[in-house]
């Protein structure tokens, strides 16, 4: 495979390995799934794949909560089996990143365990984040998924987790935990892996002191004000001796930030020339249906990332949040922002199914959530679990094709006609806009032009392609020049409303 910065102009696939393919007939997605359907990701047109994780873990969130980081789970497979699944990726010329999760382990990692054995102010304890016993916690830091961020152990002392309880913070001024985990990027890059997606990258290293926010909904901070918890200078330190690592292997390995940052200038730190390669957009994702601010985010991200020599990175989906053709409330909107992301110039995320047109499933069962976001909420927030229904792959067979038994750990709506079967070959549906979008985008180069424009309408130009977006409630005139591609039929020369075209 070449090699030269690969990562930079990328189409990178993600994959929720529990829902994407079920090799066993258990109703779990898995490797050996995963890998029979690698196929249709190289027909698809994507470069790498990232997988969620597929450690060792009791599965609290959706394996966020890693009890061995060097081990597959049993749900899906084993070492051999993701050994092969990576020989045949490569066969293929699909590389592929894996999920690190360093903030915090599970609370069944055996370090977590022994702390639990050990006395206060041991070393196994420091390897986490303990407060002495007293009856307030710590400070008033807030959980994520909802609640206060400290929870008792049976001797009385505090235990940082920013997630769920079955998710202690580790410490990053421990000697031990930095060598740990670099130790466990060796172990996955020795097996040929191409790179890391890193959960929670601006995590880890907390203010010293720990001090109170003083302020109540923290969440609702995230990304838009400093966090004593997230965000601190001192991560940069670590990601500068992991760099080192991933530049000591051959192939062009690389490394992705899941990163929350106050400011695109903020969040350009993170892919510094000697930390990490990329860094997920996600004032992409969180942009409205909106010609200026969509605009201005484009502007400040290409502008953020050029300051620092890396490629900006683009996302409308992933199992974190709903999906955008439901964000958006229209499978239109939704098309047109696809041609929109993928003219932009850098790297690309897809989230599995989008190339579907897969709406966000609203009508779970409640018995069928397992997002530790819907329990800790007691059931007010539905969680995550909308977004990560298994595909649909054949329109008439059972569970769509997604496991041969029927079986589907979450149920599935009727998604009989968004199947990977009824869309493939069939023009205009989303499955081939995506085909061909991604087909053509291998042959965009440069940087990127604004033309002049009405007020609704973000027209840019990329060497000679040309891309069009019509956020207006009229119909505007298609560019002259020769039309790739559009969201939707093109008649009389003129682009609809929440539509999108490619002219060259």
């Amino acid at each position: 495979m070449p090699s030269s910065n690969w990562w930079r102009t990328a189409a990178i696939y993600e994959i929720y390995v529990r829902s994407f393919a079920d090799g066993n007939g258990d109703g779990e997605g898995d490797l050996i799934g995963l890998r029979e359907r690698l196929p249709y990701l190289k027909d698809l047109g994507v470069d790498a794949i990232w997988l969620t994780p597929f450690f060792r873990s009791p599965m609290v969130d959706g394996g966020y909560d890693v009890a061995d980081y060097r081990d597959v789970d049993p749900m899906f497979g084993t070492l051999a089996d993701f050994d092969a699944m990576l020989a045949a990726a490569h066969a293929l010329d699909i590389r592929v990143i894996v999920d690190i999760v360093p903030n915090h382990t599970s609370s069944q990692h055996a370090w977590f365990a022994e702390a639990l054995a050990s006395e206060s102010g041991s070393l196994a304890r420091d390897r986490y984040i303990f407060r002495p016993s007293s009856d307030e916690p710590p400070n008033d830091w807030e959980s994520i998924f909802g609640g206060r961020a400290w929870t008792r152990t049976p001797d009385g002392e505090w235990y940082l987790h920013l997630f769920d309880p079955a998710q202690p913070d580790l410490n990053w001024d421990n000697a031990d935990v930095r060598a740990e985990f670099e130790s466990v990027l060796r172990f996955w890059l020795d097996r040929g892996v191409d790179g890391f997606r890193v959960d929670v990258a601006h995590g880890m290293v907390k203010e010293a002191g720990l001090p109170s926010v003083g302020h109540p909904q923290q969440i609702g901070l995230l990304g838009r004000e400093p966090l004593p918890y997230f965000d601190q200078d001192g991560v940069h330190e670590i990601y500068r001796a992991w760099r080192k690592i991933l530049d000591s292997y051959p192939g062009d390995r690389m490394a992705v930030a899941e990163a929350w940052a106050s400011t695109p200038l903020r969040l350009a730190r993170y892919v510094a020339a000697d930390e990490l390669h990329q860094a997920f957009n996600f004032d992409f994702l969180a942009a409205p249906w909106s010609a200026a601010e969509l605009r201005a985010t484009v502007d400040a991200c290409i502008e953020a990332a050029d300051s620092v020599g890396a490629p900006t990175t683009w996302v409308l989906s992933n199992h974190d949040k709903a999906r955008h053709v439901t964000r958006f409330g229209s499978s239109s909107v939704a098309r047109a922002a696809a041609l929109l992301m993928l003219a932009l110039p850098g790297a690309v995320y897809l989230y599995q199914g989008e190339e579907l047109g897969l709406p966000e499933v609203l009508d779970l069962p409640d018995d069928a959530r397992q997002d530790p976001v819907w329990h800790r909420s007691g059931g007010t927030d539905p969680g995550r679990d909308g977004c990560r229904v298994p595909l649909p792959w054949t329109a008439d067979a059972p569970a769509y094709g997604f496991s041969a038994t029927g079986r589907s750990w979450l149920p599935q709506p009727d998604w009989s006609a968004l199947a990977v079967s009824a869309q493939l070959g069939v023009p205009a549906s989303f499955l081939e806009l995506y085909r061909e979008a991604l087909r053509l985008r291998r042959t965009f180069t440069g940087p990127l032009t604004w033309h002049p424009s009405p007020a609704d309408v973000l027209d840019f130009q990329r060497a000679d392609l040309r891309c069009v977006v019509n956020l207006s409630a009229a119909a505007v005139a298609v560019p002259a020049g020769e039309v790739l591609l559009s969201s939707v039929d093109l008649a009389g020369g003129l682009l609809p409303p929440d539509a999108a075209v490619w002219v060259r």
